[in-house]
């Protein structure tokens, strides 16, 4: 299973769903931005592992430099303390949600690598 979020209704891209995360801070390791993100976010603390996809995508107002890691939750339920939703989805159900266009090329690689959801 697939951990989702859905962007809150007054953020850039409302309404759509994408994978935990956000921006880093001034010193912040990528790994680091995201385990505080999600513990922000989702109140549940994240095992980083490797680099699964990178993305830089030019939206009309700005560009966004995406970095997409394999994460394991140890323990916990994730909630939507900093998101409007949360949803554990299969490989199956991707489709079912909309997500920026920057996460295309993501979608692609995660319908097309079924050992990740072994």
């Amino acid at each position: 299973m697939l951990l989702i979020a859905q962007r809150p209704a007054t953020a850039h891209l409302g309404g759509l769903w994408e994978f935990p995360g956000g921006k880093c801070e001034p010193g912040e390791t990528f790994e680091q931005c995201l385990v505080r993100e999600i513990r922000e976010e989702l109140g549940v603390d994240v095992s980083v592992g490797g680099l699964f996809e990178s993305v830089t995508h030019a939206y009309p107002e700005k560009t966004v430099h995406l970095k997409f890691f394999v994460c394991r939750l140890p323990a916990g339920e994730p909630k939507p303390l900093g998101c409007a939703a949360v949803r554990w989805v299969a490989r199956s159900e991707l489709k079912d949600y909309a997500f920026p266009a920057a996460d295309a090329r993501l979608l692609e690689k995660l319908q097309n690598s079924p050992e990740l959801w072994m």
